[in-house]
């Protein structure tokens, strides 16, 4: 037989053909692959059509002869006297009887060329005669120049019939060869059509034309277990939902484990995920699936992700079970984090959050209630007061504000409408009006406005700054508006990621009032502080005006001999390193002021936006802080001028005083403070002289008692500051380094093997353990899991996997995960397969192999009945 099957693609002979005809280029082409593999080609014109056609051909390098009774003289001659040349042997008439064919030796030796358009196409394909069904039955493929040439990329020379038909669908589908790949652009295209129309995606169509939906609903039914009589792929979809959903409940599914697998991958896809959600949509409406979801139970839910539906249930399950406190915080966070993983949590992030921490908020205010109505708290001295509050209970106000800003952000006020209800009851009358009510008496009883050991406002320069310089090190100093502790607190963990990077946290008691001028004067350098005889409300250093960023710098100048200067952040950012490092170079301090949450909070029109200020903030200071340190700034420190409260819910009129503050002389008013002279005693003020409060000369203050407002035309009453509480007057101070080496690492995840080493069944149970808990500084790493034969070939569901537990039990850092095995396991049976762990490399689609451990394959034929 002849051995010229899967000839190697194109390769010129040498020279140029200039072809007469059309067909005639197209024949030159077909031979010159032929004489790439054989020095000697037959050609027999059984119809007698095509000797024009022969004549005209000119191929560089190879002898044309014509069979005529010839052939012992022609057999000799090609064999014995030019045994190098190539020869293009015509015959003009069909091939002759083997018994009286002289040269059927030299022709099964060698290769013949046909000249019949299938005959070109396998020709051009490089493919043996062997396929000439494939072409025949599936003409209309190769009639595309394009199609062809696609089909060329992708053919290789131990291709079966199987695996050529699989190549010609991944061309009409526009999808690598593979049927996963293939269906996906099917039911991409799918899902852009009318779901109430018979039409036809035009890949589909092309399917059909070229005769290929047999195959390809043959291999439907191979790999994914489908059969109907009468195949589509909107009925396939329906079927898929349906088995991958209902198989969770039920043993009565009809696809394959592959099935399954394919819907996993389909919908962790990016590029097809919004035809996987059209489709999804569509198939939750005809299976019922809102009907089946109101009797589960939404614990059973938690590992789907198949329909939107599912999250919707379970968020609105888990809304009721956190308002009537019937499941655990532990649990609200166990399940959050097992979402976090599923295909609709990217829109649904901001409920699911929402969730979490009103759950947090619930369950630590049930253990900090009593902390603060103990008969002893009357005697506590301020700096108690303080220590408290740094120490947990700052949390319930950090864990409020991420509550709202995440309803906020949700934009499903009316499903979370009951439970923020309940969280601003719980947060206003049982934690803020109680711990103001409880702080106030200490106010009350203060000779003076002190917390020792908690430092002062006003002794921050002195205190925090002058060390630098006595080591002659310079520093930065950024103060955030009305960046109160428990935001600190958040910032210090951001900062705390990134890689090389130090910070501590301490408190410090903000003057008093708490307003921007007087704590933005405090954190100067400093002799005297006074608040100005007038109605400004400006606040003098050292007989000096700190009122504006040049004041400052006039101020930071005279104590530095010309060697310090303030800015506003949103100057310095726009500074390129070069002019940073100047910046820095010409100052031993800089100042850097930035202002989002006292900027939003204090306007009526903007008040409700405080929490989306705080967390805008964040990310502000972050990139301030990275800023800084690429212009060689080592040493920084993160202050506040005073802090806030806020309440989103629209305040009652019980939250205000019922008199507005009286005396001889009223400078300046504001919701949370009084300036004036003579002022008069009100039982719901307190009074404090100038001295009490640090301050030199003769002005009076007066603050509204626990978290009162006074009342204030054009002004926002929900977000305050100005008075007493700790909210307002705590504030953070928090000093940053960069390190010069990486202090940062992944946290280290094991596969725990168990005690079987074999795999026998058609899925795989394993335990991953996460060596130590997440914190600042070990961070959390992603993987991604699967098994895999030595070759390489994926053979189960992979999983994407982030390790982010906390918990200090190592049992609560153990991960249980089950790999479904798709077909191609069964190829891998008695052989080693592995099971592997990797991590992408970073800004790269690549991954790279972390951990792995190996199992033996040695699976039975019930293993086919898993499902």
């Amino acid at each position: 037989m002849s051995e010229n099957k899967h000839l190697p693609a194109e390769r010129a002979l040498g020279g140029e053909f200039h072809p007469n005809s059309r067909m005639n280029s197209r024949i030159a082409q077909a031979l010159t692959k032929l004489f790439d593999r054989h020095r000697i080609i037959f050609w027999y014109d059984a119809k007698q059509e095509l000797r024009g056609d022969f004549e005209a051909l000119q191929l560089p390098g190879v002898e044309k002869l014509e069979l005529v009774n010839n052939e012992y003289g022609v057999k000799y001659r090609i064999l014995r006297e030019q045994p190098e040349q190539m020869f293009l042997l015509y015959r003009d008439g069909p091939q002759p009887a083997d018994l009286d064919n002289w040269l059927l030796d030299v022709q099964l030796a060698h290769g013949e060329f046909r000249a019949d358009q299938i005959a070109i196409w396998l020709s051009e394909l490089a493919l043996d005669l062997a396929f000439t069904d494939i072409v025949q039955t599936h003409a209309e493929f190769f009639q595309a120049a394009r199609r062809m040439d696609a089909l060329k990329k992708l053919l290789k020379g131990d291709d079966t019939a199987g695996r050529i038909r699989l190549k010609m669908l991944a061309v009409c589908a526009g999808s690598e060869p593979r049927m996963d790949a293939i269906v996906e652009q099917l039911l991409d295209e799918s899902s852009q059509l009318s779901a109430a129309s018979d039409q036809l995606g035009e890949k589909y169509r092309l399917v059909q034309r070229c005769k290929l939906d047999d195959y390809l609903w043959e291999q439907m039914r191979r790999i994914y277990g489908y059969l109907s009589d009468d195949p589509s792929i909107r009925d396939f979809v329906i079927q898929l939902f349906k088995d991958c959903y209902f198989r969770n409940f039920t043993d009565n599914c009809t696809l394959t484990a592959d099935s399954l697998i394919f819907l996993k991958r389909w919908k962790d896809s990016r590029q097809f995920e919004d035809g996987f959600e059209t489709l999804s949509g569509e198939c939750a409406e005809v299976l019922g699936i809102e009907r089946d979801l109101a009797k589960r139970d939404f614990r059973e839910l938690i590992e789907l992700d198949y329909f939107r539906l599912i999250d919707q249930k379970i968020i609105s399950e888990l809304v009721r079970a956190v308002a009537s406190r019937t499941v655990s915080s532990g649990d609200v966070s166990l399940w959050v984090r097992q979402r976090r993983q599923g295909h609709w949590y990217r829109e649904y992030r901001h409920l699911y959050e929402a969730v979490d921490y009103a759950a947090q908020f619930k369950e630590k205010l049930s253990v900090m209630d009593g902390q603060w109505s103990e008969p002893a708290t009357e005697n506590w001295p301020l700096a108690t007061w303080v220590e408290r509050y740094t120490q947990s209970w700052y949390q319930l106000d950090q864990l409020y504000r991420k509550f709202t800003y995440h309803v906020r952000m949700s934009g499903q006020a009316s499903l979370m409408s009951h439970l923020t209800g309940q969280i601003e009851n719980l947060y206003s009358n049982n934690y803020l009006l109680k711990l103001g009510d409880r702080f106030q008496s200490c106010a009350d009883a203060a000779a003076k406005w002190d917390a020792f050991p908690v430092r002062k406002q006003k002794d921050f320069f002195r205190l925090k700054v002058q060390p630098f310089l006595r080591k002659e090190n310079k520093v930065c100093v950024i103060i955030s508006d009305a960046m109160r502790y428990e935001i600190g607190d958040e910032l210090l963990s951001l900062i705390r990621r990134e890689d090389r990077y130090s910070a501590q946290l301490e408190p410090a008691l903000s003057m008093l009032p708490s307003y921007t001028q007087l704590g933005m004067a405090a954190l100067l350098p400093n002799q005297t502080l006074a608040i100005a005889d007038n109605e400004t409300g400006t606040v003098l250093v050292d007989g000096q005006s700190s009122q504006g960023t040049v004041n400052r710098t006039k101020i930071l100048q005279a104590a530095l001999a010309g060697r310090g200067q303030a800015i506003q952040s949103e100057e310095f950012m726009q500074l390129n390193r070069d002019q940073g490092r100047e910046l820095l170079k010409a100052n031993d301090v800089l100042y850097i002021y930035h202002n989002r949450i006292d900027h939003a909070g204090d306007k009526m029109h903007s008040e409700g936006q405080a929490f989306e200020a705080a967390e805008q903030t964040l990310g502000d200071l972050v990139r301030l802080v990275k800023k800084l340190t690429a212009a060689n700034a080592n040493n920084i420190l993160v202050t506040a001028d005073h802090g806030f409260i806020y309440q989103d819910r629209e305040l009652d009129e019980s939250d205000f005083l019922s008199a507005d503050a009286e005396g001889d002389v009223i400078l300046y008013r504001d919701r949370r403070f009084v300036l004036g002279k003579g002022l008069k005693a009100f039982q719901g003020l307190h009074t404090f002289a100038a001295k009490q409060l640090g301050l030199s000369g003769n002005i009076e203050i007066q603050v509204p008692k626990s978290i009162n407002r006074l009342r204030l035309k054009g002004s926002g009453s929900r977000f305050v500051h100005g008075g007493a509480t700790l909210q307002e007057v705590v504030i953070p101070v928090i000093k940053i380094n960069k390190k010069r080496h990486s202090d940062v690492t992944l946290v280290e995840v094991d596969i725990l093997r168990g005690a079987n080493s074999m795999i026998t069944a058609g899925q795989l149970a394993v335990t991953l353990y996460q060596s130590d808990p997440v914190t600042d500084k070990i961070q959390p790493r992603v993987l991604r899991a699967g098994l895999y034969t030595e070759a390489g070939d994926l053979i189960s569901d992979s999983h994407e996997l982030t390790f982010d537990l906390r918990s200090n039990n190592p049992r609560e850092r153990e991960l249980q995960m089950r790999f479904v095995l798709t077909r191609k396991a069964d190829e891998a049976n008695g052989e080693e397969v592995i099971l592997r762990l990797e991590e992408n490399h970073a800004g790269t689609s690549h991954y790279k192999e972390y951990k792995s451990l190996r199992y033996l394959m040695r699976r039975s034929f019930t293993s086919d009945f898993d499902f």
